[in-house]
């Protein structure tokens, strides 16, 4: 087995990765970030490493904290936070090809459950400009539906009652935001990197709420010292496997516990409303705007709402990844009219933006055999994800008259997915956390029901009980003519199939 990564060997990495450009031991933290998953460390803190090596700037070390789990810590830690990127794409001859990139400026890694005073003290620290999340859309602990604090949540229930260990990410934010007024009152930028439309607007909105709970005048302060600045963050990031390790290992030369695994496509555009100091993300390529929300729309509905469709058609009908369900010409046509025909006429209008070209691109990024991403993994918490993705394009759609064939599939499939088992018979797990709700729901349609119905009428009142679910879809719950469209799409895939259920529809 090859030598573990630490700062110690970083003489004997393979002559192609690229190193550190910089005295990492000088690094200074500027950046606490909540939810260290893989995204991040291939987006933002990729991202904050070049640009300490553009400008030298060293007052952007990053603390992350994993809000749950110790692996990625324990992982880490013998590695002194450094990891690699592999970036990955498609050959031009076919294959894939890499490039690999040993990260520094992530210093150090708390565990929150082990040591949830070290957490507070990191947001409050006065060198603390900036606190980021990626925490994933059930990590705000709201109503997706409503865009409110979920105050039944245990851990919002928990984080009001004991402000010394917080479990939460509001909770965190909230109770050091409350030791940083208390100690020294500078101002914090808290930056949302999740896929929420107007995250920094929803954040703000989550944190004000608690934070009025507990102290107006915290509230206040907050109000008027802190931003919350919007942004849309785009970039494909598959969970690493064991495979990856190995390939990694032996193209580094030394062998990293856990590296991450992105596609070279890189977006980022961010509000320029900072409280205090910020990176110069733009030389790394981030795009500086006075409102992001027209590129979370473009992002939310044209990346994320067409990913979902992938993921939920695609392991319904066996696909394991991404790009094995790009083979499939059927899906590649549905893919092409949903975007024109259903989501593109939703968008606003932004300047430089060849729409066309955005479209083929996207789906050129979908094909990347050197990815392997998982339509499971995709898959994963669709009740936080459909309406950010698909009901707000099929409201907008619905006020322009305009038909939702193409939509009503894509939430038909989310239905059937619910069932556990695809095309071929084999079972999977469903990972979500409305899901026990969603069952109980489909189980009282058969309880109530008693002899067998017809599967039109089953798949009607099938759809009827998950729309009636309000936590997620609220105001469209009884939209009779959409539950019509989507209960017959439901029918048809249980009926004809995946592949003519969308040859249907193209």
């Amino acid at each position: 087995m090859a030598k573990p990564l630490d700062p110690s060997n970083l003489a004997e990495l393979a002559a192609d990765v690229t190193r550190l450009h910089y005295p990492r031991e000088q690094l200074k933290t500027g950046i606490v970030h909540l939810g260290l998953g893989a995204f991040v460390r291939a987006h933002m803190i990729a991202m904050t490493e070049a640009t300490i090596y553009a400008q030298q700037d060293l007052r952007w070390g990053i603390v992350g904290v994993s809000l749950r789990h110790a692996d990625t810590r324990d992982a880490l830690q013998k590695q002194d936070g450094l990891y690699t990127l592999a970036l990955r794409e498609t050959a031009a001859l076919g294959g894939s090809q890499q490039h690999l990139q040993v990260v520094g400026c992530l210093q150090q890694i708390l565990v929150a459950p082990e040591n949830p005073g070290a957490v507070l003290d990191a947001i409050a620290a006065p060198n603390t400009h900036i606190v980021s999340l990626t925490v994933t859309e059930k990590g705000y602990c709201h109503h997706p539906a409503q865009g409110t604090l979920q105050w039944d949540h245990l851990d919002i229930v928990r984080d009001l009652q004991h402000p010394e260990a917080p479990r939460s990410a509001i909770g965190f934010l909230v109770h050091g935001l409350q030791q940083r007024y208390r100690t020294h009152k500078r101002p914090l930028t808290l930056l949302s990197l999740d896929n929420l439309p107007s995250n920094g607007h929803v954040l703000s909105t989550l944190v004000l709420s608690f934070s009025n709970k507990l102290d107006p005048a915290l509230a206040q302060w907050i109000k008027s010292e802190c931003t919350f600045p919007n942004s849309m963050v785009d970039r494909i990031v598959p969970k690493t496997t064991e495979v990856d390790r190995s390939e990694i290992a032996r193209a580094l030369g030394l062998h990293d516990a856990w590296p991450v695994v992105a596609e070279t496509f890189c977006q980022w555009v961010i509000e320029d409303r900072f409280a205090a100091a910020r990176p110069a993300w733009e030389l790394s390529g981030a795009r500086f705007v006075a409102s992001a929300a027209a590129w979370e729309t473009l992002k939310l509905r044209m990346v994320n709402g067409t990913h979902s469709a992938i993921a939920y058609l695609g392991a319904l009908a066996g696909w394991h990844t991404v790009d094995q369900a790009m083979q499939q010409p059927a899906l590649v046509s549905f893919l092409e009219a949903l975007m024109c025909e259903e989501i593109e006429i939703t968008l606003s209008e932004l300047p430089g933006l060849d729409i066309q070209a955005y479209r083929n691109s996207l789906l050129t990024r979908f094909t990347n055999t050197a990815l392997a991403h998982r339509t499971q993994q995709i898959a994963m918490d669709g009740s936080q994800k459909i309406r950010q993705r698909w009901l707000n394009t099929i409201k907008d759609l619905q006020a322009q008259k305009k038909p939702c064939v193409r939509l009503a599939l894509c939430l038909a499939a989310w239905i059937q997915y619910l069932g556990g088992v695809d095309e071929l018979g084999n079972t999977y797990s469903i990972q979500d956390p409305l899901n026990a709700l969603l069952q109980v729901a489909l189980a009282n349609v058969t309880a109530q029901a008693g002899a067998a119905l017809p599967p039109d009428v089953l798949a009607l009142r099938q759809t009827q009980a998950i729309f009636g679910v309000k936590e997620i879809f609220n105001d469209l719950s009884q939209n009779s003519n959409l539950i019509a469209i989507v209960a017959q799409q439901l029918d048809h895939l249980r009926q004809l199939g995946i592949k003519q259920t969308l040859d249907s529809v193209t």
